[in-house]
């Protein structure tokens, strides 16, 4: 990752790509807690970090009633939000993106002097892992785009080493023709043969045919990901399927 502009930023929320029409996502916060501390005879304070405080947006955007905007996409909830940062180019596999699910607290018009906009603020982390995990940064495993086979090329190497504390796995699948499965695998070798599925990192048999896909799977927190990465699908009835997916790995310690 080398310095890049923001018009290399993708937004997909909910199954949506709101890049077409999104001007700016806000602040994307992760930060912690502490309280700091000090005997008479320490030096210097002591620090404890305590919980994660993850946070995004708001979204703002160009008011479009197309299925794609946000003036469709309007509806209360949570949202699964995911900004991809692609480098000096459309986001690519192994680049950052910040995935979080959210609350949905409004949406906002406003006409302005030029064209209408819309804006869709978002509430505190919605997310019932957040104890569990709480880093909303992880690496693209698969960029938006169609699929009609399995996979069989090498993954990704986004640590340099194995890691033992889980991770959350996170998919957004626009559209199908018939049933598949969106998962991750990972190996301790960069061979096609050696990738087998990593546990519970998988949206599980979806049709996307009328409506999108999408969802932030908590893996084991005790689950060792191996070094190499990368997506995989398991076609049903379907037999094309366009979606972006990835992983955050938790190796924070």
């Amino acid at each position: 990752m080398t310095r890049t502009h923001t018009k290399h930023v993708r937004v997909y929320c909910n199954g949506v790509d709101f890049s077409g029409y999104s001007r700016s996502v806000g602040t994307l916060t992760w930060s912690f807690g502490v309280s700091p501390d000090a005997a008479f005879t320490d030096e210097c304070k002591n620090i404890l970090v305590g919980q994660g405080d993850i946070q995004a947006g708001p979204i703002s955007a160009f008011l479009d009633n197309d299925t794609a905007g946000l003036f469709a996409n309007k509806a209360q909830g949570t949202k699964t939000l995911s900004v991809a940062m692609g480098s000096n180019a459309a986001p690519a596999v192994g680049d950052p993106v910040f995935t979080w699910t959210f609350e949905d607290l409004g949406y906002k018009s406003d006409k302005g002097d030029g064209f209408v906009s819309a804006t869709l603020p978002f509430g505190e982390a919605s997310y019932a892992s957040t104890l569990t995990y709480r880093k909303p940064w992880g690496f693209l495993s698969h960029v938006k785009g169609a699929e009609t086979a399995v996979n069989t090329a090498i993954g990704l190497d986004d640590s340099g080493a194995s890691s033992a504390l889980g991770g959350v796995f996170w998919y957004h699948i626009f559209s199908s023709n018939g049933t598949v499965t969106v998962k991750e695998q990972h190996a301790s070798t960069n061979t096609n043969p050696s990738f087998a599925d990593l546990t519970l990192a998988t949206s599980g048999v979806v049709d996307a045919t009328s409506a999108p896909k999408y969802g932030t799977i908590a893996l084991s927190p005790t689950l060792t990901v191996n070094r190499y990465t990368r997506w995989q699908i398991v076609l049903g009835t379907a037999t094309t399927v366009t979606f972006v997916c990835g992983l955050i790995r938790n190796n924070l310690g």
